[in-house]
């Protein structure tokens, strides 16, 4: 597994020359940025509580919105059966409705998009062997996850159809997961490409940094998994207070639900609580990193790599508390889910700097 998912970049170069792959950098590139976007759009859609408004999963039919009033007036009667309606939106007009239903219909058309921007280049440059032998089976697996996701996405909101009045975080946070893992395993294809191409060699890098960076990125996949939760359990709309919760550094009912371990994924007081202290190991960890990895015998683009990471991380925690402190709005709630993609894109980055190979 380690051979197929993280071989060196100019491993894949194959027969084809450095040059050939670079369009298909760029193609992987804009696949992330369409990716980044749409996680965005799903934090939106979250915030907004829009996400159970469309109570039909139609792969093709459903890209096209309702055409007609009969049309509004049928999926808006769907959406009235169900608890979040009867529970919290009990006499809402055909006119909010409407609002709360463009946010799932643009996630879900978003979502569409990404995947034919994936797949027909992907057909194109396979089809007129453009890629290099050792990307093609990368890029088919990384169809099958884009495809995987579309199936979990619409397991996730099922979830929210009966007995309950949102979607579980259980299945929320599967969701973002396997998105952030679709986006990461993109970034670090297309990143790889680009570094194969320039060829360029750097100074011995110290070892133990680029395990200590894979420890952080295990780290960092903790704490957007906790950020999950919190988003699935709505933890950030109580303790809106930082750094204590309640006046308390540990908060008081941190052990409420028996058996114990149901509190790390359904008491919001103990999800919201292991975000922050997940969140600050990660930030304590990542300026430690930088401030180590300044004494060390690295390339200059190593060098700003790690900076560049450091910066991020501490963008991420201000985005975060302040998030915290106004009691998640909209646009900060979206832009601290943004904040979590970017510092996972500076961490791979920096990664894939430090395997660069010497001469």
């Amino acid at each position: 597994m380690d051979k197929f998912a993280f071989a060196h970049p100019s491993d894949l170069s194959g027969s084809a020359t450095a040059t050939s792959q670079r369009p298909v950098a760029l193609w992987l590139l804009v696949c992330c940025a369409m990716i980044f976007a749409m996680a965005v759009i799903g934090a939106i859609t979250r915030l907004t509580e829009s996400g159970l408004s469309i109570m039909e999963w139609a792969p093709i039919t459903g890209t096209l919105p309702p055409l007609s009033q009969g049309e509004w007036e049928r999926i808006f009667a769907l959406y009235r059966e169900i608890p979040e309606y009867q529970e919290m939106n009990l006499g809402m007009s055909l006119a909010e409705f409407k609002t709360i239903f463009w946010w799932e219909y643009i996630h879900r058309l978003w979502g569409r998009l990404i995947g034919l921007v994936f797949a027909v280049p992907f057909l194109w440059f396979w089809l007129r062997g453009r890629l290099a032998p050792g990307l093609t089976p990368r890029l088919f697996f990384l169809l099958a996850l884009g495809g995987l996701q579309g199936l979990l996405g619409w397991y996730m909101v099922a979830s929210g159809f009966a007995d309950r009045v949102d979607v579980s975080q259980y299945r929320l946070t599967a969701h973002l997961l396997l998105a952030l893992v679709i986006y990461a395993y993109c970034f670090w294809l297309a990143s790889g490409l680009i570094l194969a191409e320039r060829e360029e060699t750097a100074p011995s890098t110290d070892q133990k940094l680029k395990l200590y960076l894979y420890v952080l990125l295990c780290l960092l996949f903790l704490t957007l998994a906790s950020g999950g939760l919190v988003a699935g359990l709505n933890a950030g709309l109580i303790y809106n207070t930082f750094p204590l919760m309640d006046g308390d550094l540990f908060p008081e009912g941190y052990w409420q639900l028996t058996p114990w371990w149901l509190n790390l994924f359904e008491n919001i007081t103990a999800v919201q609580f292991d975000h922050r202290a997940l969140a600050v190991t990660t930030a304590v960890g990542t300026v430690a990193l930088w401030i180590w990895s300044r004494r060390l015998a690295l390339s200059r683009r190593q060098h700003q790599a790690m900076a560049l990471l450091a910066g991020v991380v501490v963008l991420q925690v201000a985005l975060g508390i302040a998030t915290l402190l106004l009691v998640v709005p909209i646009w900060l709630g979206a832009l601290h889910q943004a904040g979590a993609i970017a510092l996972l894109t500076a961490l791979l980055w920096a990664l894939q700097c430090l395997r660069i190979k010497t001469t």
